[in-house]
């Protein structure tokens, strides 16, 4: 077994099945969907996210017009400065300098003139963003998430909803990297540890379905075994 699978069935040994659900008062985040990620630019080459995308303007037609809608994107002015070490790490940040279509969310995802564009400096879209601060003036307590990359900017914000006390859902079908193994990895251990990973389907069931019971463990377990082996 190489260490990739053995991971994997460290997070399957481990018995990780908590379930944290869904709130009330719910709210979706389109993490870093933009140009720089989706398309080659600026010497770059973007990931693959036709699929993710499709699954996230789900999301949006479900929740435009009933919950806050929120776009992520980076972009600086001096990115050495902005970005601090995340860019020293990093030096392809360089290409989020404005303006530069990089920063521009994809098209394909119609963003809406009331849906809130936060720009961020670092991984975590509470990090220097008033995302909280709204989450909490809206009475939010609960975070669906899409977007990418899922090894970096979804995971961190994943956290960091977390540990500012919101439910965090991440749409697995609705989130990405630039590698599978990546992807998968970090999903795993998301769901693991600090949000619950569930399908597109499963989040527009809940909404659908608001006033019924939460969807049973079992499926919601189910819904998550599909997008991550652990």
């Amino acid at each position: 077994m190489d260490s990739y699978e053995s991971l994997l069935e460290f997070y399957k040994g481990r018995g990780y099945r908590t379930r944290i659900g869904f709130g009330e008062h719910p709210a979706l985040i389109v993490i870093d969907f933009s140009y720089g990620f989706t398309a080659s630019r600026g010497g770059f080459p973007g990931g693959e996210f036709d699929a993710e995308i499709a699954q996230t303007n789900r999301l949006l037609n479900a929740m435009r017009g009933h919950f806050p809608v929120f776009f992520t994107t980076i972009a600086y002015d001096d990115p050495a400065r902005e970005g601090g070490w995340w860019c020293a790490k990093v030096p392809w940040l360089e290409q989020f300098r404005r303006p530069t279509e990089s920063i521009e969310i994809d098209s394909r995802l119609g963003r809406h003139d009331d849906d809130v564009l936060l720009v961020k400096p670092y991984p975590s879209s509470f990090h220097g963003t008033p995302l909280d601060e709204m989450l909490r003036t809206a009475g939010v307590d609960t975070l669906v998430i899409a977007g990418c990359t899922t090894s970096v900017c979804v995971r961190a914000t994943a956290l960091d909803a977390m540990q500012h006390g919101y439910r965090a859902i991440v749409a697995g079908d609705a989130v990405g990297d630039l590698h599978p193994q990546l992807h998968e990895l970090h999903l795993c251990d998301l769901d693991a540890r600090y949000a619950d990973v569930v399908s597109t389907n499963d989040v527009l069931q809940h909404l659908g379905r608001r006033d019924s019971p939460e969807p049973g463990r079992e499926s919601v377990i189910a819904s998550r075994d599909a997008y991550c082996r652990c």
